[in-house]
């Protein structure tokens, strides 16, 4: 699950990313939502990443990468 911002250059790199390497993903734009929806959806990703920063990366709910971190997302990934 990517958790990202519509605006922002590291989420759209992590998606280019996952879609270079053919990797089945989710995402949420979280700045998309409505107030209700993006202050519960806030409240998840703090779960992962307590700054709550973009773009959040959770691989299986075990594995979470925070930033663009695009060796290390290679890496996670195989």
């Amino acid at each position: 699950m990517l958790y990202a911002l519509s605006t922002c250059i590291h989420c759209k790199q992590t998606r280019n990313l996952l879609d270079e390497l053919h990797v089945a993903y989710d995402y949420l734009y979280v700045d998309k939502l409505n107030k209700e929806d993006m202050n519960s959806v806030l409240m998840d990703i703090e779960k992962f990443n307590p700054r709550g920063s973009f773009p959040t990366l959770v691989i299986n709910n075990s594995k979470v990468i925070v930033g663009s971190r695009l060796d290390e997302i290679k890496e996670a990934l195989g």
